[in-house]
């Protein structure tokens, strides 16, 4: 978890935490957009843009999940990097699933981020949204980048749903806002808290949340709406690592995603949806995390459980037709 600073890459691997131990999430740096027209200066084209991505990355995660359900494997290229992240950062390797840089056969993510700025200060993270004409970085912050495949393609791309319709925008950004800060980013809280206080906050928000998901999705087949969104696809990069992650690695053991039925029977409906359970690695998940934050798990060790299975029968379906029948 190095960083540069003023092109020059330092080395370390302590998460930013305050002074009272919270774990403080650094702002990505790089925000531009891209636009059907091009008046944002990236125009959706074709085979411009190429992707930098981690399978073990929830962030970069949802990248990849929105590249398959909007049909753009045609039109935005993409790399998978090493999963595991070290002294270096980001790297490109020959592990199963990864290949080399395609575009300048880079050995680290961070000579890409130089090349869009000789002396970029900040981490290295993943997703990278890349434009290959202008040769620099359009985006690396994962929620905007979605929003873009999203509807910036729609012109040119086999025709996809919507998965943030102007009717819900407003619920499903109340619910991202809610989900991000109690379990996307709460797991992180967790789990880099570096005092008793600020981890028992987190761990309580973390499962407080959880529990309000849960009854909602005893009520309803999705978050918001009939049909799945985005704010169904932000919370399924977590809750697909829970049990596997960060149940033993983050310390957050209240109860696994398994013992949830609405959550449980949720997260597999989502995971059946053709496109989505080929984004799913938990190998790469696993050895992101275990392999990858030497500070949590010094020994290295990769667990072999749990016994996950995703693709067995759910019962999710009742609940939209009770809603029609209703």
């Amino acid at each position: 978890m190095g960083a540069f600073v003023g092109g020059v890459w330092h080395r370390g691997d302590q998460p930013p935490t305050t002074a009272e131990g919270r774990f403080e999430r650094q702002p990505s740096r790089f925000r531009d957009r891209l636009s059907a027209d091009g008046t944002t200066g990236f125009k959706a084209e074709a085979g411009r843009y190429h992707l930098y991505v981690s399978l073990g990355c929830p962030w970069a995660h949802r990248t990849v999940i929105y590249r398959a359900l909007k049909r753009l494997d045609a039109l935005v290229s993409v790399s998978v990097l090493d999963p595991i992240i070290g002294e270096d950062g980001w790297v490109f390797s020959d592990y199963r699933g990864c290949g080399p840089d395609p575009l300048y056969g880079a050995k680290t993510l961070g000579e890409i981020y130089l090349r869009a700025k000789r002396d970029y200060t900040g981490r290295v993270t993943v997703p990278v949204l890349w434009d290959k004409r202008t040769a620099t970085i359009v985006n690396n912050e994962s929620a905007e980048i979605i929003r873009m495949f999203n509807d910036a393609f729609a012109a040119i791309a086999p025709p996809s749903p919507d998965y943030y319709p102007p009717r819900h925008c407003a619920e499903i950004d109340a619910l991202n806002q809610a989900i991000y800060d109690g379990v996307n980013n709460g797991v992180y809280k967790c789990g880099f808290a570096t005092t008793q206080a600020a981890y028992d906050e987190a761990f309580a928000t973390l499962f407080a949340t959880l529990d309000d998901l849960e009854r909602r999705l005893e009520r309803q087949r999705y978050l918001v709406g009939d049909t799945s969104t985005e704010a169904d696809w932000r919370l399924f990069t977590t809750l697909i690592r829970f049990d596997a992650v960060y149940h033993y690695h983050f310390k957050c053991n209240l109860r696994r995603i398994a013992d949830y039925p609405a959550l449980s029977g949720y997260l597999r409906d989502l995971y059946q949806v053709p496109g989505v359970a080929g984004t799913v690695d938990l190998d790469h998940i696993k050895r992101n995390y275990y392999l990858g934050m030497k500070r949590l798990n010094p020994s290295g060790i990769v667990p072999k459980g749990p016994a996950l299975d995703f693709a067995k029968p759910h019962d999710r379906a009742r609940l939209a037709a009770a809603a029609v029948a209703g």
